[in-house]
């Protein structure tokens, strides 16, 4: 797949349906004279529903469909008969979506799982026929309700990897080379800075046909969490993470330093990433000696550790292990099953670039329909609001 192809925010506008005007029809049949009021209501407008679908992993499908209408709710009509309800629009997106106020920034819903739903807008309630007013007092009312407004906003869609293990490390680390080594993932690969400009997923394959989800996002450096390098773009796809896996070289020059700067990059961007499990793999070992090994060890973070090489395969089996034992311990588990209590934080709208937004074609649906002109053509119409 191209690189470009890759799009984690999308911004749409969306609008629902109208709510179909109730009738103020009268029942007219030959040898009836006084057949009363019989109007039916109107249908109810249809609704804008984000679904989560396990088969989509980018927003690129919405990229050039930026305008989703809902249909209108139809118009009631004689012998008590209601409207047809408005088409629901039902917008498809991956697992680990989020939407905001696209003019607020203001967060709306967040969408985790597969065939989720989330009514993003909803269609107007469908007015009352003139039947529901008929009292005694009042046996011919001559007025219906009209159908509610439609609800239009612009809309933001965020979206957020979803994967079990996040790699964080400096460019050039290994991160990219370690992902094509234990899973099937074919990312770009090659000896300069920021090679990998777009997130990458892999399933690993465990022992009895286990495995677990992968992602690589690209090298974040000092200052990132400021906007330095590839700034925050990034970084919002490893909140999801169950667990970050540091990749650190073994020819760096302090491995406790570049890791404390990983660290605080993380705090400054979301300090909740401080409560996930933390693993060290120290990579491109295959230079060093037990020697050396054990000299570097006396100064690593009090975090579990590992020496791995992804190119000789050295500790790759055990480097599973321990990210396997630790996606499963209790502590971890507890951590995931709080991300329900998450809370989301608002979109800084003003730090994102999208195109100009377009004009928006005006609704040409009016308030009345065919049928209602139809079937109300000798009656004089009167309105009631709700």
């Amino acid at each position: 797949m191209a690189e470009t192809n890759f799009v984690d925010y999308v911004k749409i506008f969306c609008r629902s349906g109208k709510g179909g005007r109730g009738s103020s029809h009268f029942r007219r049949e030959k040898y009836i004279p006084k057949g009363g009021p019989d109007g039916g209501d109107g249908g109810e407008g249809g609704s804008v529903i984000l679904r989560g679908n396990r088969n989509y992993w980018t927003l690129l499908h919405l990229r050039y469909k930026r305008h989703i209408f809902a249909g209108h709710g139809e118009g009631g009509s004689k012998a008590q008969r209601s409207g047809k309800k408005g088409e629901d629009r039902i917008i498809d997106v991956p697992c680990g979506t989020v939407a905001y106020d696209a003019h607020t920034g203001e967060y709306l819903c967040d969408i985790t799982d597969h065939d989720q739903e989330v009514v993003l807008l909803k269609g107007g309630r469908g007015g009352q026929g003139n039947q529901h007013f008929k009292t005694a007092t009042n046996q011919a009312p001559r007025y219906a309700q009209p159908g509610e407004p439609h609800e239009e906003r612009w809309v933001i869609l965020e979206l957020k990897l979803l994967a079990d293990v996040g790699l964080v490390g400096f460019p050039n680390a290994g991160k990219s080379t370690l992902l094509s080594v234990v899973s099937a993932a074919k990312p770009k690969i090659a000896n300069y800075p920021f090679t990998t400009l777009e997130p990458n997923l892999g399933i690993v394959s465990y022992r009895d046909n286990k495995s677990f989800v992968m992602a690589d996002i690209p090298g974040i450096i000092e200052g990132a969490s400021e906007g330095k390098g590839l700034g925050l773009r990034f970084l919002r796809h490893i909140e999801r993470n169950a667990m970050l896996l540091f990749l650190i070289p073994a020819d760096a020059d302090d491995i406790k330093k570049e890791y404390d700067i990983l660290l605080n990059e993380l705090t400054q961007y979301n300090p909740e990433l401080l409560d996930k499990k933390h693993v060290l793999a120290i990579s491109k070992s295959d230079m060093l000696d037990d020697e050396l090994m054990h000299e570097i060890s006396l100064n690593l973070p009090d975090i579990p550790y590992l020496f791995i090489s992804s190119i000789t395969g050295y500790g790759i089996p055990a480097l599973k292990d321990m990210l396997w034992r630790e996606l499963n311990s209790e502590d971890n588990i507890t951590v995931q099953t709080a991300h329900d209590t998450l809370v989301h934080r608002n979109l800084n709208v003003v730090s994102l670039e999208f195109e100009p937004e377009d004009e928006i074609p005006a609704d040409d649906l009016g308030d009345e329909t065919e049928s209602d002109i139809d079937n109300e053509e000798e009656d004089n119409y009167y309105e009631e609001d709700f």
